[in-house]
């Protein structure tokens, strides 16, 4: 295992932490809000900045306008290298897209949408659109925010109340969200190239809560939040398979909290040796763990120092990359390369049989998104 860090130059000293840090869809840009400073001063106003990270060394780029950020406004980085930033004004959230224009910042506003609260999420695989989520009294919307012909446009309305959101193909067709109706969460898939048409992706049992946290397109592996082994748990499937979901004791550490971030692309019809990288929070703080679904245990490393934890993204060829930021190298990547697999062994999974269909044949996941659609009411 080799690790290797590449800095560049910034403008600002962004604090280590801080706002969230979003990669775009191909790993060329990232963006977030930071400050002008070191924090804690009148003038550390926040701003838009943007990191170019498809280059030999990632530099940061601010990106201020006349007036100062509010510390809530969201961000999310385009391929073509524009940053899209989303405001709340009293009932109105508004859209703009920011560029670096020479010694200025250029902005482009898109328009608004009515509605009390608004979330973007994650950016869209194609790259070119962007999508926020609009929970309401009953249901909840799906807006395309950016990428469209005339602003902002409603492309799908999902009864009940929705959370997470993670793609599911390469092109920001299908979306998966965690669906909260009738006093249960069960993610299910929607189709936004047919209005919406929804269909169901993740029932592990009927009276468990089922949450879709990543998922990997090209090998099919998924990773869940359930409360079906009889308490929460993390656990894995493949997208489609009648394979049922398994809760790894490799994915149970005593007294943290673990999240999965990224999943290893490449590893095509492989899910098993697809390498799942986690952020694990403690009493002793935060590190990073790499993790297969065929290994009995994870690999405990430490973080670089400064990491924008929870951030990171994997090339094709196997480097995870983390975005870092200390006062002494404000905007640095470090590289960590995927270690080689263990040898098999058999190691404890508790394995949580799925709902059986009117047929008696289980379908853990239900039917891959653009399979055996239902329509959404």
């Amino acid at each position: 295992m080799t690790v290797c860090t590449t800095t560049g130059s910034a403008e600002s000293a962004a604090p280590a932490g801080g706002a969230e840090f979003i990669i775009a869809a191909d790993g060329s840009y990232a963006a977030r809000l930071a400050q002008a400073g070191g924090g804690g001063d009148a003038d550390d106003a926040w701003r838009v900045e943007r990191w170019t990270l498809d280059g030999p060394e990632p530099y940061a780029v601010p990106l201020p306008l006349d007036q100062p950020e509010e510390p809530g406004t969201g961000v999310l980085p385009m391929t073509d290298g524009r940053v899209l930033i989303h405001r709340a004004v009293a009932e109105r959230q508004m859209f703009s897209l920011l560029y670096p224009t020479g010694p200025g910042t250029g902005e482009l506003p898109l328009g608004a949408v009515e509605c009390a609260t608004l979330r973007l999420l994650p950016p869209s695989p194609c790259g070119a659109r962007a999508y926020a989520l609009a929970t309401g009294e009953h249901t909840t919307a799906v807006w395309l925010v950016a990428g469209g012909a005339f602003g902002p446009e409603l492309v799908a309305e999902v009864p009940g109340h929705c959370s997470g959101g993670v793609w599911l193909d390469r092109t920001g067709r299908m979306l998966a969200l965690d669906r909260a109706h009738e006093g249960r969460t069960k993610a299910v898939a929607v189709d936004l190239a047919r209005g919406g048409e929804m269909s169901p992706l993740l029932q592990i049992a009927e009276d468990s809560d089922d949450r879709l946290l990543l998922a990997d397109p090209g090998s099919g592996l998924i990773l869940v939040r359930s409360d079906a082994p009889g308490h929460d748990r993390l656990g894995w499937g493949v997208l489609g398979s009648t394979l049922p979901v398994r809760f790894p004791e490799a994915l149970r550490i005593a007294d943290c909290a673990v999240a999965p971030f990224a999943v290893q692309p490449g590893e095509l019809l492989n899910p098993e040796q697809s390498v799942v990288a986690l952020r694990v929070d403690g009493a002793a703080g935060t590190w990073l763990a790499l993790w297969r679904p065929g290994e009995r245990q994870p690999r405990h490393l430490t973080a670089p120092d400064g990491w924008l934890a929870g951030s990171g993204r994997w090339t094709a060829d196997g480097v995870l990359r983390l975005p870092y930021s200390t006062g002494a190298v404000p905007c640095g990547v470090a590289r960590l390369t995927a270690p080689p697999p263990m040898p098999c062994e058999p190691h404890p999974q508790a394995i949580v049989e799925p709902v059986k269909a009117a047929a008696q044949r289980p379908i853990p996941l239900q039917q891959a998104p653009l399979v055996g659609r239902v329509t959404t009411g």
